[in-house]
């Protein structure tokens, strides 16, 4: 029998979906550079907005939020794994090394990847050989 207080794992798969339904296309695994990922920070209209988290490469170009003058910019064109696990808005906190964060923090950034990966396209993973 189930611990009754522990969530089940039905409301933990729709803890963090969408209030309205996402047309997702299936993840693609091409790698992308850091230098790429600078390229996609939301100031360019021709190019699309980028958020890496743990290395998986997000498209939020249709969220404002993360354009040139959107309160969360400071997440675009990198992977601010570490800021997303701390819940900073601090420039320097907006960097890629996370590993060495208490679980806690750890929890936080795997809330953060299930909440991008449910209403975002997934369009490659940062390249390994440049981190």
């Amino acid at each position: 029998m189930s611990d009754p207080t522990s969530p089940s794992p039905y409301s933990e798969n729709k803890r963090f979906e969408p209030k309205v339904p996402v047309e997702l296309n299936p993840p693609k695994d091409d790698e992308i550079t850091l230098e790429e990922l600078a390229q996609n920070d939301g100031t360019n209209p021709e190019r699309p907005t980028w958020v890496a988290i743990k290395g998986t490469v997000f498209d939020v170009s249709k969220n404002p939020a993360y354009k040139e003058k959107g309160q969360y910019h400071v997440f675009a064109g990198k992977d601010p794994s570490r800021g997303l696990a701390l819940s900073s808005l601090k420039p320097e906190d907006c960097v890629p090394n996370w590993d060495d964060l208490d679980d806690k923090y750890k929890t936080v950034l795997d809330e953060w990847y299930s909440f991008f990966s449910k209403r975002y396209n997934i369009v490659g993973k940062v390249s390994m050989s440049k981190l």
